[in-house]
């Protein structure tokens, strides 16, 4: 299987927010931030395994700076690194008022894919070609949150299978 550059299926997405996406407050809804940050991530999912994929699991999401109706939303998304089945994908949300041209930088969050075949299985993705050295540091850091992550899910079992463990 042939691999594939980051640059392949990075994107930055734009959406104007509406007064449709304001909560009680006034501001963006931060679930509407969320979807939006989970749709930017699963088109470079689908672009780099030209397939299906699913949001396996969302990394620690902050905001950093509230979004207004009206201002502009842009994420950028592009791959971190690629295991077999799974994927790292970095999401970085800025918001814009378009009014005094300011930016801000709303989000950063982490997403995992997993890519999908016809029979709705985890399937072989193609590795990840790293070019420059901002892609290979963020692929060291993507390595050391996929260990966090897995950590995680092997103390989650212990408890699970013995509740009173402090594992």
């Amino acid at each position: 299987m042939e691999g594939k550059c980051s640059e392949d299926s990075s994107i930055i997405m734009t959406q104007q927010m509406t007064p449709q996406d304001a909560n009680l407050a006034g501001n963006v809804h931060g679930g509407v931030i969320m979807k939006f940050i989970d749709t930017a991530a699963l088109a470079v999912a689908v672009r780099h395994a030209r397939a299906n994929a699913v949001t396996a699991s969302i990394d620690r999401l902050d905001f950093h700076y509230p979004v207004f109706v009206g201002d502009l939303l842009t994420a950028q998304a592009s791959l971190n690194f690629v295991g077999r089945t799974s994927m790292e994908i970095g999401v970085r949300v800025e918001t814009e008022n378009l009014m005094t041209g300011n930016i801000q930088h709303t989000s950063t969050a982490y997403l995992t894919f997993v890519a999908l075949d016809k029979s709705g299985r985890p399937m072989t993705l193609p590795p990840l070609i790293l070019k420059t050295e901002e892609e290979q540091r963020q692929n060291l850091e993507a390595r050391t949150r996929r260990v966090m992550r897995l950590k995680e899910k092997i103390k989650e079992k212990a408890n699970h299978i013995n509740p009173d463990s402090t594992a």
